[in-house]
């Protein structure tokens, strides 16, 4: 009885400390792990890209990181990191900015098949890592995250004139000779701005999403409540410019342009930039309540719309329609992403062979932040399911 009672006693003690160990280790979070198999190599690069699902993006290495981290997955963040690191920024941050592309290049060999950066991979690249150290005490990852974004404010952000601190969206071909600039909404997310200012307060970060709410809010381009792909300034004086239509995209809003609304809807509604930004993206929820789905593409100057956008357009919008109170719509939208989900997760469908890297991603991010695994607070930082059972964790 006496080693029944102290078997007891100790089982007492020590569950409390299992179940914050359970709570505290790896999510449970089906989507995210079914890609990582089939999709993450063991090495840590990531399989598929819009160009090729056979190559690398960036982009798609920076996403991976994100749910990694929502994931509570230090092993895949870990291997992600270290292979874009030694691959795509050659092992040396203090030079390179990660190129977008690896491949198989023409003489056989698997390498950077465009050495040129994406700045929006290269800001979800420093956000990821800058809460890696936040959350699980990383600081080599902050010293990392801090070597981007010293490249990215040297080389790429620029003070345009009438408007204000910008980021390029790539060091080639979004500055031209004629007072012209080409940016693209989608590359910089509010959230991950005010990360940014919360970690060096006197940087250029506050004023550029600053500018990129104005970007979207300009009536010049944004008649009809649409966001464009790419959009153009002109400076027109010294201290004078306008926004215009691209002249290499033309009035087009589609396949960039959705993730404006998703990161909209992602903001923190204390954010004071929530409301003024949704306020002028009316166009989008209007066509999706009109048809039932989202447009694939718009004329962001007559509102025209055209084609029937992929499950990963619903996804985007599914935080977009609730943060506009649009919650019927939002559940239309989100039951469409569910069936092509169970869709692409079946072995047995003929869509678990079809290359969906973009619109997988657009709905990790949504289902994400809808399954209540992560939220992004007013300063930028991120809330997630595990923090609370971790707290006390060194």
């Amino acid at each position: 009885m006496k080693s029944a009672a102290l078997t007891a006693l100790a089982l007492a003690t020590l569950l409390p400390g299992l179940a914050q160990a359970q709570a505290c280790s790896a999510q449970n979070w089906p989507l995210w792990n079914d890609y990582v198999q089939r999709f993450v190599q063991k090495d840590g690069r990531m399989l598929g890209s819009s160009m090729d699902p056979n190559q690398s993006s960036s982009e798609g290495q920076s996403y991976g990181m994100f749910f990694a981290l929502v994931a509570n997955d230090p092993v895949t963040f870990d291997a992600l990191w270290r292979w874009t690191r030694d691959n795509m920024a050659g092992a040396n941050l203090g030079q390179n900015l990660p190129g977008w592309l690896w491949g198989l290049g023409p003489a056989g060999t698997w390498s950077v098949l465009d050495k040129h950066s994406a700045t929006d991979a290269d800001l979800w690249f420093a956000y990821a890592l800058l809460e890696a150290d936040r959350l699980w005490h990383k600081p080599h990852y902050r010293a990392d995250a801090r070597l981007i974004l010293a490249n990215v404010e040297h080389t790429l952000i620029r003070d345009i004139p009438g408007l204000g601190k910008m980021v390029l969206p790539g060091p080639v071909g979004f500055e031209h000779p004629d007072s012209l600039w080409r940016f693209n909404a989608s590359y910089t997310p509010i959230p991950l701005m005010r990360r940014f200012t919360r970690e060096s307060p006197a940087s250029p970060w506050k004023a550029v999403a600053d500018s990129t709410a104005k970007m979207v809010a300009d009536q010049g381009i944004n008649r009809a409540g649409f966001v464009p792909d790419w959009v153009a300034y002109r400076a027109t004086g010294l201290n004078k410019g306008l926004f215009v239509v691209d002249p290499f995209s033309n009035a087009l809003g589609s396949y960039d342009a959705i993730r404006t609304y998703l990161w909209a809807g992602l903001t923190a509604p204390a954010d004071p930039l929530y409301k003024p930004m949704l306020e002028h993206l009316d166009g989008m929820a209007r066509a999706t309540a009109s048809a039932g789905v989202p447009p694939e593409k718009a004329n962001i100057l007559t509102g025209a719309t055209e084609g029937v956008g992929p499950y990963g357009y619903s996804a985007s919008l599914v935080p977009y329609l609730r943060a506009k109170g649009l919650g019927q719509l939002a559940d239309q939208q989100q039951r469409v992403v569910d069936q092509a989900i169970a869709h692409y997760s079946d072995p047995a469908d003929p869509a678990y062979r079809q290359p969906q890297y973009y619109h997988v991603m657009l709905s990790l991010f949504s289902l994400g932040w809808t399954e209540h695994r992560y939220q992004f607070n007013q300063d930028g930082t991120l809330t997630v399911s595990w923090e609370a059972a971790c707290a006390s964790k060194p």
